[in-house]
């Protein structure tokens, strides 16, 4: 007799209906794909999305994109790749807890950056003086994922990658999708937090006292406080929400960051050569559309449209490549 048993996507599914919570995402229920497929023999629709994710180009390209820290020295400070990775595993947690669907909620979180610009939220401003409104990377995701490297993701995977920052005010329309909002704040406070320690901006001591006393040490128990936070309220009101005291720390903590850390002063003359870069680039190219690589090329759309796929696809560093070669002057 084999030591194995096969799980088949039919096998998964029954499983889900009696062991995922009333309110989670059934696989057997996703909304069609905008072009239909035949089912997998293994994977559910959400583990589907979770593979094609992981294996396109769009995600590779996060290992060279910036999180917090321009170009850091250290090979220990959070890159957007590694963050992606963090806040996949705190989804992971909130939605095993709460008995959801642990594939749709982990495809939404690793799928929910990949149209960060170069250089972080810098580069996703310097973008916006192009557009009417904010450029949004949450958009630019899933632009991605539908036009630019068609992944032919299910609905419900799309709709948490739109709707994950808290400036957007719609919902997903899974619990599962609603997620990645906590699961991304979490991981980004907890580990920016270290990164501003480990270069020296800040120190064990920095924090405020209302942030120490809800949530710990800053690192692993902040992460585990502020999902607990998450999973309780979350039970108590059957949706996907974090217990009102421990969010107002949060937010108190997001605002303390941002002043001592996203928006410190020492970072102006960085911050302003990234928007300069990204400025340059789209310039340029709006200028020289014949220089664009084939693959930004839709006919659907206009100019502005394809530059921007273009330079809000590039890495830190290709960016840089890139501005270098068209704009410094060349001694020989």
């Amino acid at each position: 007799m084999s030591q194995f048993w096969l799980r088949t996507r039919e096998v998964a599914e029954e499983q889900e209906t009696h062991f995922l919570a009333p309110g989670a995402m059934r696989s057997a229920n996703a909304s069609p794909r905008a072009n239909p497929e035949e089912q997998d023999m293994w994977r559910t629709a959400f583990e589907r999305d979770q593979d094609r994710i992981v294996h396109s180009k769009a995600f590779r390209r996060l290992k060279h994109k910036t999180q917090v820290f321009m170009n850091p020295e250290g090979d220990h400070y959070v890159t957007r790749m590694t963050h992606t990775l963090h806040v996949t595993q705190v989804g992971r947690a909130i939605a095993n807890a709460l008995s959801l669907n642990v594939a749709l909620a982990e495809a939404v979180c690793l799928g929910h950056d990949v149209g960060h610009s170069p250089f972080g939220h810098t580069g996703e401003d310097a973008l916006s003086e192009f557009v009417d409104g904010e450029w949004h990377h949450s958009e630019q995701s899933v632009r991605i994922f539908e036009v630019l490297e068609p992944l032919n993701l299910t609905p419900e995977v799309l709709s948490g990658i739109r709707t994950h920052p808290w400036k957007v005010a719609e919902r997903a329309t899974t619990h599962e999708g609603d997620v990645v909002k906590f699961a991304d704040r979490i991981a980004y406070l907890a580990h920016d937090a270290l990164d501003a320690m480990r270069a020296g901006v800040l120190d064990q001591s920095s924090f405020p006292n209302n942030v120490v006393r809800a949530f710990g040490e800053p690192g692993r128990e902040w992460v585990a406080s502020m999902v607990q936070a998450v999973i309780d309220e979350s039970y108590r009101q059957s949706q996907i929400v974090m217990e009102p005291a421990k969010l107002e720390a949060m937010q108190e903590l997001r605002a303390f960051m941002f002043e001592r850390v996203y928006l410190r002063p020492e970072v102006e003359n960085q911050q302003r050569r990234a928007k300069e870069i990204v400025r340059s680039l789209v310039t340029y190219y709006l200028e020289h559309l014949d220089q664009l690589p084939d693959s930004y090329q839709h006919p659907e759309a206009d100019d502005l449209t394809q530059v921007i796929d273009f330079v809000a696809g590039m890495t830190d560093r290709y960016a840089i490549r890139v501005h270098d070669e068209l704009f410094r002057p060349r001694l020989f």
